[in-house]
């Protein structure tokens, strides 16, 4: 089944990996935290307003310094911090050291289409493209429904490894919390670990060219017999039919 934003949709997409679950409780909390900081500013806003505006208050007060107050208004804030900074250090942890995994993925960008491959299963490789209106099946949503899906197993640990073959790029998957750069000449890695199964979508993130807003992704996630059943079809599906060309020595020392 795919899972897409849906419309008027408030907060998050729900989440399909531990990491995207914690992401989304830690913002939940931050959310509840800055509402109640920003109704105490305005309180506190509304009641100077009040109390000490010109009519209510003719002669205004002379004091220039209150050490306590300034004691507190800095103290709390270091407080608020760090009270915001523990699990946000815990989570960028998490998110950035790959545990061990039980396979890995290298994706490629370029300009301006996908290139994956599966290096545990004999480097099946294959490119990923949108499909345009006139190829989309009336089901896949527009602008992300690509041609060849990621396909991966579900509870399995996966790495990630990106990197670009011209400008920068990002792959980017919300419902697993994943996003990261792939840089030319650079490998840049993350994970994530699906816990349902299901047809999720992403999308280039970084601003690549005149056909950024057209680089989506498709992860599928299915059951770990399934996922076995499908590498086998892949290989057959994704194989080279391209005998190998012979390269003529004469003609290359030449050119050079």
């Amino acid at each position: 089944m795919a899972e897409t934003a849906k419309e008027w949709q408030m907060g998050f997409q729900p989440a399909a990996s531990p990491v995207m679950e914690q992401l989304t409780g830690f913002h939940n909390i931050l959310l509840v935290l800055i509402t109640v900081i920003t109704l105490f500013v305005l309180g506190l806003l509304l009641y100077i307003m009040v109390r000490f505006n010109s009519r209510a208050n003719p002669v205004p007060s002379t004091t220039t310094h209150n050490t306590a107050l300034e004691i507190v208004w800095t103290v709390i804030p270091i407080m608020i911090l760090v009270v915001m900074a523990v699990p946000s250090f815990r989570l960028l942890y998490k998110a950035d050291v790959v545990p061990e995994a039980d396979m890995t993925l290298k994706l490629t960008g370029n300009q301006w289409y996908w290139n994956v491959e599966y290096s545990d299963q004999d480097s099946l490789t294959f490119d990923i493209t949108m499909l345009e209106d006139a190829e989309r099946p009336a089901d896949a949503p527009r602008l992300l429904a690509v041609d060849n899906d990621i396909v991966v197993p579900v509870d399995s640990t996966i790495r990630v490894q990106t990197t670009s073959v011209d400008v920068i790029h990002a792959f980017a998957m919300p419902v697993m919390g994943v996003k990261i750069d792939a840089v030319p000449g650079q490998l840049n890695e993350t994970w994530f670990k699906a816990t349902r199964e299901g047809i999720f979508y992403g999308q280039c993130s970084e601003i690549c060219g005149s056909r950024h807003g057209f680089m989506p992704i498709a992860l599928k996630v299915v059951s770990k017999e399934a996922f076995a059943a499908w590498v086998d079809e892949a290989k057959v599906k994704y194989a080279s039919t391209q005998a190998p060309q012979p390269v003529d020595l004469a003609s290359a020392a030449a050119v050079r």
